[in-house]
């Protein structure tokens, strides 16, 4: 029988001897165990979890059984294996509690009978025609005794292919009563882990009797074995394990039964929070159900073993739910006894949510006093910001670890305050003009109207390095444009991102609305923020590119505005002129060469090789203390060139640059095409038509002609402030600034009209007009 079965699973399974080490332990009563004194405290975040030590991993019925709860779901099986052997092979001590006898003994049962009643009614009549069969219904202990080996036998297979061995514990409740029995248990659990060997535990279903529902669970400081969710817990306890991992057929708990309108997933749960769970039916297998789980989880919590309840029967997770658990990623319901202070991300975002509503209805005049009330604050409150980012100064220079340009943009100054102020000012002007904005009128028929109006997105999520100078921009951005805002700084920002999150939401609250922009100081990590898209409605990343590529893999149904990398370059042409080309390339390198608008590549005209220009070129750079590296064509032309560059698509952030020669106008258009980011590229020329072509050729986000790289910002562009530079080719591109932030929607205005009217028998046809908007004109 196991021969057939393994013959249908994944995994390249090898006759052997088998290894599995059977511990049998006999029990003599039912009574109940109290919980004893706690061992240690759980972990209080869920990026702890990665110094879990000592595993237990508990699979539910639904889990291991098929859908038609007739035999084992093998790939599944194998899949967790593989999750539990790599971390056993990372030196973590690993448990399973698993339930499977029964499915497995009632599928090998229905087979033998089935098989037993053919040979019979093959006898009996004589011919090989056969009526129709019906099994009888199978007792589970039956079930469980014949199961037991052949689940057993599965797991050592699947095991053994990772070098790992496995053994056998059989429990029942008095195991864990009896003083000597208890002893005998927990010896020979520490004996196998020591050896490096996976216990998997079961409860003897072959001889304990059925529990009686609701009969021994009455609370968290009385458990019993009744099924393998208390057993999981009382092991856990017992042994003294880091996490237990409850896996189920949902994803978590939920606050009302999964499947419901309202139902939303728990991410946290807290001793006490109990009586706010409404629990639906028990799984479709199993003796258990979340209420249980829930009792044995705060059980094991209140002995000092972290928990989490997840889903192991999701094909989109089933390969990683352990390890992403382990990993400290948000999944599945989170345990802890530590609750925080503030509300949890989800709460910030519905809180966002909601005041957001009421920014967007505020007047344009009443979004315009709120930021102007922010730049007097970035001005009346200087010294304290400039305190904070001090602060923040001294904590990462005597880290260490951050790179120059990183603690380039983390520093704040009077100058940098005052720009952010006057910014905001210019904002609040052009906010009038913001949410509201009638677009388009169309006249469709007689007495039916349509505009096509401006609309906030809803909820933004900016997530930012070092920067704290972006909080003010961005949250004036959206106060403009009537968004909800979640910010996400960069910890070595920490104090400076509160005092300016502070005097946002103190300006925010001169019309009632402060929750509308949040500042996420928990522990969130990006890649679980990333998860929340049916609450977030667009991701703007701020930072290095290597932060904008891991948002944009984590984010895979939240839309991400932003740039990869600003890979710009200066091109000098042949007709070039000497003066403008050095003030050119000077400040596109050396006025703030951390932005991701500063020239990162110099490409020049052969022609001007060996001249003047050229020698004033590098003369300058040098003096201003820039590191060349050369272009492979450019060091071809030198005897002793600076170090050949190791990529022409290197953003160095830095005082740092690669020199490149090219032959033509196109070549250079070509070299940018090529290496380039689409971000911000320059021409320095004299000829007009060189120039033109230039700027209709180059596909980029900003293109300029005779002007420095670092123009490419939204407060230069009059925008007042920007939330990032996007370098895609959908919805807003190139400095963001209000515009960008905002979407549209479509107004229409009827008198009962239908679709039928205007079918061939209808009485009405179809007009189109397009109705003149007056300018600034608002819905």
């Amino acid at each position: 029988m196991f021969a057939r079965l393994a013959s249908c699973s994944p995994l390249p399974f090898r006759t052997r001897q088998s290894n599995v080490c059977p511990v049998y332990i006999r029990a003599f009563s039912q009574a109940k165990f109290v919980l004893p004194r706690s061992h240690g405290k759980s972990f209080a975040h869920r990026s702890e979890l990665k110094q879990a030590k000592r595993v237990v991993v508990k699979l539910g019925s639904a889990v291991v059984t098929r859908g038609d709860e007739c035999g084992l779901a093998l790939g599944r099986l194998a899949s967790i294996v593989e999750q539990v052997a790599m971390l056993q092979n990372q030196g973590r001590e690993m448990m399973i509690v698993t339930s499977g006898a029964v499915a497995f003994g009632k599928q090998r049962l229905r087979h033998e009978i089935l098989l037993s009643q053919s040979v019979r009614q093959a006898l009996h009549s004589g011919q090989n025609q056969l009526k129709d069969m019906t099994v009888p219904v199978l007792e589970a202990r039956a079930c469980a005794a014949a199961g037991q080996s052949g689940l057993m036998a599965l797991y050592e297979a699947m095991f053994t292919q990772y070098s790992i061995c496995t053994a056998q514990i059989l429990v029942t409740n008095l195991d864990f009563h009896d003083e000597q029995k208890r002893r005998n248990l927990n010896s020979t659990l520490h004996e196998l882990l020591r050896m490096n060997i996976v216990p998997i535990i079961n409860t003897n279903d072959a001889v304990v009797p059925p529990p009686v529902p609701n009969s021994d669970l009455q609370g968290v400081n009385v458990i019993s074995i009744k099924d393998n969710d208390s057993l999981a817990a009382r092991l856990a306890v017992e042994m003294k394990v880091d996490l237990l991992i409850a896996l189920s057929d949902v994803q978590g708990l939920y606050d009302s039964p999964p499947g419901t309108d309202d139902a939303k997933l728990i991410d946290i749960f807290y001793p006490g929070d109990q009586q706010s769970i409404t629990y639906g039916t028990k799984s479709r297998v199993g003796i258990g159900g979340m209420e249980a789980k829930v009792k044995a989880a705060l059980w094991a919590l209140q002995g000092g073993t972290s928990v989490i309840i997840a889903n192991g029967t999701d094909p989109k997770v089933t390969g990683h739910v352990i390890t992403d658990i382990v990993e400290g990623k948000k999944v599945g319901t989170f345990f802890s006894e530590v609750k925080p202070a503030g509300p949890t991300v989800e709460q910030q975002t519905e809180m966002a949510r909601h005041a957001g509503r009421t920014l967007a209805s505020l007047l344009p005049e009443q979004r315009g006093e709120i930021i102007c009330c922010l730049a007097e604050l970035l001005t009346e409150k200087k010294e304290e910001i400039l305190n904070a980012n001090r602060k923040d100064m001294e904590l990462a220079t005597t880290l260490g670890r951050l790179s120059q340009p990183l603690i380039n943009r983390l520093s704040l100054s009077t100058a940098k305050l005052n720009s952010l102020a006057i910014g905001l000012r210019q904002l609040a002007v052009s906010s009038r003009n913001s949410v509201g904005r009638v677009l388009r009128r169309t006249r469709v028929a007689n007495n039916l109207e349509l505009e096509q109006i401006t609309v906030p997105i809803g909820v933004l999520l900016v997530i930012f390095e070092s920067r704290p100078d972006c909080l003010p921009q961005v949250s004036a951005l959206a106060i403009a444009s009537g968004n909800a805002l979640l910010l996400k700084g960069g910890k070595e920002a920490s104090n400076t991102n509160k005092i300016l999150h502070q005097l946002t939401q103190e300006a925010l609250s001169i019309h009632g609305v402060a929750d509308a922009i949040q500042l996420v100081s928990t522990r969130e990590e990006v890649e679980d923020l990333c998860r929340l898209d049916k609450m977030i409605d667009l991701i703007i990343p701020r930072g290095s590119s290597q932060l904008v590529r891991e948002i944009q893999r984590a984010a895979k149904g939240i839309p991400v505005l932003g740039h990869s990398e600003g890979i710009c370059h200066v091109y000098i042409d042949s007709d070039a002129s000497i003066d403008k080309a050095l003030d050119v390339v000077k400040d596109s390198k050396c006025d703030y060469p951390a932005a991701c608008n500063a020239m990162e590549t110099l490409l020049i005209h052969r022609d001007l090789l060996r001249t003047p220009v050229f020698d004033q070129i590098i003369d300058m750079l040098r003096t201003e203390q820039v590191k060349i590296h050369a272009g492979p064509r450019f060091a071809s032309y030198l005897t002793f060139s600076p170090s050949e560059v190791k990529s022409l698509r290197t953003e160095y952030g830095d005082l740092e640059c690669c020199i490149e020669v090219v032959d033509s106008m196109q070549e250079a258009v070509d070299h940018i095409h090529k290496y380039g980011s689409s971000h911000t590229d320059v021409i320095v020329t004299e000829n007009e038509e060189t120039a033109e072509q230039f700027l209709q050729q180059v596909d980029s986000a900003c293109v300029f002609w005779n002007a420095s790289s670092r123009f490419a910002d939204g407060y230069r562009f009059g925008l007042g402030a920007e939330v990032g530079i996007s370098t895609a080719r959908i919805h807003a591109r190139g400095p963001v600034g209000l515009e960008g932030l905002l979407t549209t929607k479509w107004v229409l205005r009827g008198e009962g009209h239908t679709v039928a009217d205007f079918s061939e028998q209808g009485s009405m046809k179809y007009l189109h007009e397009n109705i003149p908007v007056p300018q600034g004109s608002f819905n």
